[in-house]
């Protein structure tokens, strides 16, 4: 997943505009170095003869790595990138205790449910992990409207004024962190177990294509739910009687500032 906080934006981009270059940037590189390297790495390897413990090490240390060079890049700590080092590290040493491979094929469930507690513990911060996430990548841009059947511009008015004026927007968001937060959760067991009870050689193959598996039914489940919750019709500036008579009058407050 590599997950990286994005720096939010003040007000809305152009409409249609696409995402910015450093955030799909950094979604190349946590895809190439979180995902696809550690996989090669590992049958790479096994295939020349390396051992299992050593390929394991190697695959583990592309994310580690990548975690490192943001850390210098940033010049301050990152949390998220520390955890992935220390996961190696202590992964790597309890491996050698144990003599068990399977502690360093178990090292992404631990990590995937260490990003569930983080997820949970952001509702209590000032704005959940998803709002951050997604504002940088969806603010502003174009949203499908049903009625005309065409994608349209949204209503002129920030996500950062949308969070401080409309209670739905901000329980919409919470309640989509719970919902990635549980999602993540489930995937940890999934890998704990894949690493404890299945072959050795097919849980590294199997992990780096559960990836795609969770985040495809996130984004199916998330957008039933923003659908359903009235999400697009906020951004449209519509909400319906169902979900609340006080959006519309604050979403145009909110647009003639």
């Amino acid at each position: 997943m590599g997950a990286r906080q994005a720096a939010a934006v003040s007000g809305p981009r152009r409409p249609g505009a696409p995402a910015p270059a450093p955030v799909k940037r950094q979604s190349l590189r946590a895809l190439a170095f979180d995902v696809v390297a550690p996989i090669t790495l590992y049958y790479g390897l096994r295939s020349i003869g390396v051992g299992v413990w050593l390929a394991l090490v190697a695959g583990a240390a592309a994310p580690a790595l990548s975690a490192l060079a943001g850390l210098i890049t940033r010049r301050r700590a990152d949390g998220l990138g520390l955890s992935v080092m220390a996961l190696l590290l202590v992964g790597a040493a309890a491996s050698l205790l144990t003599g068990s491979p399977r502690v360093l094929v178990a090292r992404d469930g631990w990590l995937t449910g260490a990003w569930a507690i983080w997820f949970f513990l952001s509702l209590r911060a000032r704005r959940p992990v998803t709002f951050v996430f997604s504002q940088p990548l969806l603010e502003g841009r174009r949203v499908f409207d049903p009625a005309a059947r065409r994608w349209v511009a949204p209503r002129a008015v920030s996500w950062d004024a949308l969070w401080d004026e409309v209670p739905r927007f901000r329980h919409i968001w919470r309640v989509t962190t719970v919902i990635w937060g549980a999602a993540l959760l489930a995937d940890a067991v999934t890998r704990l177990v894949m690493a404890w009870t299945l072959p050795i050689s097919v849980v590294p193959g199997l992990g780096g294509a559960l990836w795609p598996v969770t985040f495809v039914i996130l984004q199916v489940i998330t957008n039933v739910y923003f659908t359903r919750s009235g999400f697009w019709l906020i951004l449209r500036g519509q909400p319906d009687q169902q979900h609340s008579l006080a959006v519309r009058p604050r979403i145009e407050a909110l647009a003639r500032r």
